[in-house]
Order: structure tokens, then C-alpha cells, then sequence
């Protein structure tokens, strides 16, 4: 424990010295393009210079991603800073005293050979690979990342709120790939500008060449009274070795810059993906043999060189494939299929077939309702909407992926549940929508539409007609309150579709924390969850929210052992939940306005049930009048401002819904015993029929 503090403080003091070293640097940096320095001490720094350039080349090419070197654009800024400075104190000793330290001198000598021309042309073809090829490609390539980057940005940012909004990831993940996607477009912003500095840096040194080359001269043959050749001789050898020495840097850290912005898809070192990926073909790498070696026999062709490498490419091929067969023994003997066995079999298109439980598909134009850097706020209102239907319903909301869909139209949305789409509509961004509720004072001019969630006449307005059309009495709703309210309908109306055994699992296993024996008595002795799923599915079919869970399953408890059919235990468990219907439908729990069935209907339903049979098919004459004079009456019950409710008895309440839900869904169909005795119940009509 000791020496992990002592190391922590260690590193910590090494990190603080780092911040003040940085501040002498580029202090030391500045006072060079004015201070004059010591031949000896500018060999130094020359020394650095090019240590310091292989340093980052070396770096670039052993980083894991770009980010693992993020601080490579001010690092880039630094180190042509430092050599221009360079550059400035070497032109300053090479016009003043003819002698710029051994380094230059060795590099004007060895490299041009003691042939100024020769030296000249070489700067010129270094300039040229760094100018033209490494810079000029380095820039480009760092000008599309950084645009890529930054369009890409809203897609991530949904992906991010997806997942969590799903589940899948914790805030605390999400904000770590936030961060991680801002800091990806900060670099790649930063690299699209610090390429600048390595393109003004090659200029800058062929501008510092030419004034050291005339400098030179007119110093030496003026001033110092030479003659042309040796002016030539001292002046263009230091100036053509100052120009390399600063060169090769240049050209070092220019291919480092390229090196790390072509680098988007490793996701390993330089070396790994390199021999990886060139090596993964043996039989490429033998073709390549064959075709060199007969070059190497070709009449003219030098054949000691191709024949030369063709021995080397084969001799490769050879290892490779031996490593290969090793490789494929040992997984035989393992009882793993060797890779030449997998690589022909088919492959596995099971992750095609999963279907999302809930799909919210978007038009481009709609995406600002999902980026949060555009202010953005769908993902969050997604979150409220669980919550809400968990306490509305009492039901675990699957995941609701939302993506993009280019084949819609800009403006549209698309709902699907399970992969088929169950509703949809348009939106129009910088709009509100406006809504007639009653009561409007003047009306307001837009485009009309239909409230997608009710289908209710309506029409955009724009920014400006928002406080005329509340003033006016209409009810204005934004586009992402428009898509979350469809969204939460369609929740509603499919409940009982997205209720599975999974979801139902989970929230008995949630359950048994707390009401251990409610759930041992009934799971799985006396019931399966797929049978407790439809019961559920059924109650959610009509409204009926599974919140009260504990009671349900007391209730199928106390029933399963006289019967496993899901329509008559759903009825013991409605009774069981009077009172929380009795609520839903009472606004005040005091008095419930009911219709009820007239009796020459109530028996026609009874004698089509039957008993212990599949209840006969009613004639359609007469169903065709029941329909009318249930539409009629539930029509006048609405104009005086109350929901249809058809009270019918308990033996037929079942086959009653299943006949008036195809027709009316919204009317809400209950027995006798889902009414609690002190609720006072008011009939409001008799639904008739004749035959």
C-alpha cells in the first residue's frame, strides 16, 4: 500500500513537472527567433529536433486509435514551431560566421557528397515528397475525417440514447461514449487545422533556402570578398545541409500526420494489422512468387533480383501454410473444425430474423427531434412514456428502438409493432399543431391535417400564430408532444401484443421478492407462465390495468385447480378487481351510467353461447340490428358527456365483448359482480334488437 502511494505521488510530481517543462519549452522556443545560440548548443537541438520527430513517427504507428495520441495536433504545432525557430538560428549563424555547428555541416557534406548541386536536388525531391504527397494527402485525408466525423455525430448521439433508453447501457456509459464521440470531433477538427501547419511549414523552409543560397552569396562575394565557387562552396553546402536537416523532420512528422489520420478502422498497432492482413493470404502471396519469377526469366530482365524475391515470397507461403496446418492439428485434436472446414459453411443469418418488439422509424427531417444537440427531447419523453404506462397499465415496456429511414418521406413516422406498422402520420418541424377543443373565439389560419393519436381535424401553424391560436381557444401542441402522444395510444391499444412470457417472467420474479408464497402456490404447480401471460393479455385487451398483480394471482390461485381456461379464470379475476374497475369507469366512485341489453337480446346472447361448446354464430340480420341500436345509443350517451358502458350479466359478459369489440372497442362491456354494491348505477338506454 505504501509503495502504490508512493508511486501515485511520484507520478503525480513527474505530471506536474511535465505542465512547467511545457511552459519553459515554448518560452525557450519564442526567445530563439531572437536570441543568437552557440553552434554546439544549435547541434543539440538539431540532435533533438529529428529524435524528437522519430519519437512521434514511431508512436503514431503503435497507438490503438487516434485518441490514444490525442494530443498529436498541438504536439504538431509545437514541433514546427521548434524547427522553424531552428531554422532562424541556423540562418542567423550561417550568414554571420559561415558556420551553423557539425551537424549541418555533416549533413550539407555526407549527403550531398560535397556537390552543392547534388544536395540541392535531393532538398528538392525531400520538399516535393513532403509538399506534394505526404502533406498534401495527410490534409485531405484529415479534411474528410473531420467532416465524416461531425455529420456522423447525431447518428452516434441516437445510438447512445437508444441503447439507454433500452437499457442496454447506464448513464454512466452513455456519458463516457458521449464524451468519447466529442472528443473523436474535437480531434479530428483539430487535425483538419493542425495539417495547415505542416503544409506552411514545407513552404516555409523552401522560402528559408532560397534566402540562405542568395544570402549567402552576397554576404560571401560583398562582404567577405570571395570569389563565386567558394562562396559557393561554403554558403550553398551549409544552406543545402540546414535545409535536409530541417527537411527530414518535416518529412518524419508529415508522414506521422498521415499515419494517424488513415488509421479510422485499426484496432490494433501499426505492425499487427500490417503483417495481419498482408499475411492473411498464402495462396495471394504465391501467385505473386510466379509471376515475379517469370520476370526474373524473361531475355534483359535482370534475373538474379526477381528470382531473388520469387525465392523469398515462396519460402514465406511455405512457412505460412505450415503454421497453418500446425494451427489446424491442434484444433482437431481439440475437437474445434479446422478454418479450412468453417470457411465454406454457410453463414449464420439467425441475427436477421430478430424482430423488435416496438419500432419508432423517422423521416431525416424529424432527426433534430431526436438529437439532444439540437435540442432534441424524444428519448426523454420515451423514458416518461415507460413510467407512465408502468403505472397505468402495470406492465414492463419492451425496449422502443427508434432509427432513421431514409426510404420515408422527410416528414413521416412510422410505428411498428413486432415489424408490422400499426400507425403513423407526419410532422412538420417549427410547427405547432392546433386543435379545435370547443370554445375557439376566432379562427386561425394553417395547413390543415388530422391529430394523428385520434384523427381529430386539426391544421399546422407556425411560430408566429402560437399565441393568437392559444389566445383564440385552440390547444397548440408541439410536433415531439404530437409523436408522444400517438405513441403512448398506440402503447395503450397493443398492450396486450407486447405483454410476452418474458416480460411476464420478469415481473413475477419481481414479485416473489415480496409475496414469496403467492407465487410458489401458483407458479408451476398449478399454472404456466404462458397461461398467466394470457390472462393478463387479456385484461390489457379491455383496459384493465395488471398493476394489482398480487390480487390477480391470488385470484388464479384460488380458481387454476377447477379451471385452466384463460376467458372464464380472466372473469374470476375481473370480479376480484371490482373495485379498480368500478374506478376507471366512475368518475367520482359514486354513481356508474350504464346501458344495459334489453332481455329478448340478453337471451338471444345467452342461447348463442350455450354452454360447455363454442357458442353458435349469430345471424347477421340480427347482429346487423344490435349494431345500430348499440351505435345509436352509444352516440347519445356520448353527446351528453359520459363513455358507453354496457352492463350485461356475468354468464355472457365474454362473448358480448368479443361480439361488440369488433365494431366499437372503445365502449367498455361489464358485469354485474365488477360493480361494487354502494356505487349507485344510473341506466341510460337499453340497447334493443329484432330479428
Amino acid at each position: 500500500m505504501a509503495n502504490s502511494t508512493e508511486r501515485t505521488t511520484s507520478l503525480g510530481r513527474i505530471f506536474q513537472a511535465g505542465e512547467m517543462v511545457m511552459v519553459v519549452i515554448i518560452v525557450l522556443i519564442l526567445g530563439m527567433l531572437f536570441i543568437p545560440l552557440h553552434p554546439a548548443i544549435l547541434d543539440i537541438l538539431l540532435t533533438i529536433n529529428i529524435t524528437m520527430a522519430f519519437l512521434i513517427l514511431m508512436l503514431t504507428m503503435n497507438v490503438h486509435g487516434a485518441l490514444e495520441f490525442s494530443i498529436f495536433p498541438s504536439l504538431l504545432l509545437i514541433t514546427t514551431l521548434f524547427r522553424l525557430a531552428l531554422n532562424v538560428s541556423s540562418t542567423r549563424l550561417i550568414l554571420l560566421h559561415a558556420d551553423a555547428g557539425k551537424v549541418i555541416q555533416a549533413f550539407g557534406s555526407f549527403v550531398a557528397g560535397s556537390n552543392p548541386v547534388v544536395g540541392f536536388v535531393i532538398f528538392l525531391l525531400l520538399t516535393v515528397i513532403n509538399f506534394m504527397v505526404i502533406t498534401k494527402g495527410a490534409e485531405r485525408v484529415a479534411e474528410v475525417a473531420a467532416r465524416f466525423t461531425l455529420d456522423a455525430m447525431p447518428g452516434k448521439q441516437m445510438s447512445i440514447d437508444a441503447d439507454l433508453n433500452t437499457g442496454l447501457i447506464n448513464e454512466e456509459e452513455a456519458r463516457a461514449r458521449r464524451r468519447e464521440i466529442e472528443r473523436e470531433a474535437d480531434f479530428y477538427g483539430a487535425m483538419d487545422g493542425a495539417s495547415k501547419f505542416v503544409k506552411g511549414d514545407a513552404i516555409a523552409g523552401i522560402i528559408i533556402t532560397l534566402i540562405n543560397l542568395l544570402g549567402g552569396f552576397v554576404i560571401g562575394v560583398l562582404q567577405r570578398g570571395m570569389d563565386l565557387m567558394g562562396a559557393l562552396n561554403v554558403y550553398a553546402l551549409l544552406t543545402i545541409g540546414d535545409g535536409l536537416v530541417s527537411q527530414i523532420p518535416a518529412l518524419l512528422i508529415s508522414t506521422a500526420t498521415g499515419v494517424l489520420v488513415t488509421r479510422a478502422a485499426s484496432e490494433a498497432d501499426m505492425g499487427t494489422d500490417v503483417t495481419g492482413q498482408l499475411l492473411a493470404y498464402p495462396k495471394i502471396l504465391g501467385i505473386a512468387a510466379v509471376v515475379i519469377g517469370l520476370f526474373g526469366l524473361v531475355p534483359g530482365m535482370p534475373t538474379i533480383p526477381f528470382l531473388a524475391i520469387a525465392g523469398l515470397l515462396g519460402a514465406l507461403v511455405y512457412l505460412l501454410n505450415r503454421e497453418k496446418q500446425k494451427e489446424a492439428a491442434i484444433m482437431e485434436k481439440a475437437g474445434a473444425p479446422a478454418e479450412e472446414e468453417t470457411a465454406y459453411r454457410p453463414e449464420s443469418v439467425l441475427s436477421l430474423l430478430a424482430v423488435d418488439p416496438m419500432e419508432l422509424e423517422i423521416g431525416y427531417s424529424l432527426i433534430p427531434l431526436v438529437d439532444k444537440a439540437q435540442g432534441g427531447d424524444l428519448f426523454e419523453r420515451v423514458s416518461m412514456i415507460r413510467r407512465q404506462v408502468a403505472l397505468e397499465l402495470g406492465i414492463v415496456l419492451p425496449p422502443i428502438r427508434i432509427r432513421d429511414n431514409m426510404q420515408l418521406s422527410p416528414n413521416q413516422y412510422v410505428i411498428k409493432i413486432k415489424g408490422v406498422e400499426v400507425g403513423g402520420g407526419e410532422l412538420m418541424p417549427s410547427h405547432y399543431l392546433a386543435m379545435d377543443a370547443g370554445g375557439v373565439t376566432e379562427k386561425v389560419e394553417g395547413i390543415s391535417t388530422r391529430e394523428p393519436a385520434f384523427g381529430l381535424p386539426a391544421f399546422w401553424i407556425s411560430e408566429k400564430q402560437r399565441e393568437k391560436a392559444e389566445m383564440a381557444g385552440y390547444t397548440v401542441v408541439d410536433p415531439p408532444s404530437v409523436l408522444a402522444t400517438h405513441l403512448t395510444e398506440i402503447i395503450k391499444n397493443f398492450a396486450h401484443e407486447l405483454l410476452g412470457r418474458q416480460e411476464v417472467q420478469s415481473m413475477i420474479n419481481h414479485l416473489r421478492n415480496d409475496y414469496p408464497v403467492v407465487v410458489e402456490e401458483l407458479v408451476p404447480g398449478l399454472m404456466t407462465i404462458g397461461e398467466i401471460q394470457k390472462v393478463l393479455a387479456r385484461l390489457l385487451k379491455e383496459g384493465i390495468p395488471v398493476r394489482n398483480l398480487v390480487t390477480i394471482l391470488e385470484t388464479l390461485a384460488d380458481y387454476a385447480p377447477l379451471t385452466k381456461d384463460p376467458a372464464v379464470l380472466t372473469e374470476y379475476v375481473r370480479a376480484a378487481l371490482a373495485r379498480q374497475i368500478t374506478k376507471m369507469l366512475s368518475p367520482d366512485g359514486k354513481r356508474l351510467y350504464v346501458l344495459t341489453l334489453a332481455p329478448k337480446v340478453e337471451a338471444e346472447f345467452l342461447a348463442a353461447q350455450g354452454e360447455g361448446e363454442e357458442p353458435r354464430p349469430l345471424e347477421p340480420a340480427w347482429l346487423n340490428s344490435f349494431y345500430d341500436s348499440l351505435g345509436k345509443e352509444a352516440r347519445r350517451v356520448m353527446e351528453g358527456g359520459h363513455n358507453p358502458i354496457l352492463l350485461v350479466s356475468p354468464a355472457i359478459r365474454a362473448y358480448v365483448r368479443s361480439v361488440v369489440e369488433r365494431l366499437f372497442p372503445k365502449t367498455a362491456v361489464i358485469s354485474y359482480q365488477e360493480v361494487l354494491p354502494e356505487v349507485e348505477v344510473h341506466s341510460l338506454g337499453m340497447v334493443g334488437a329484432g330479428k
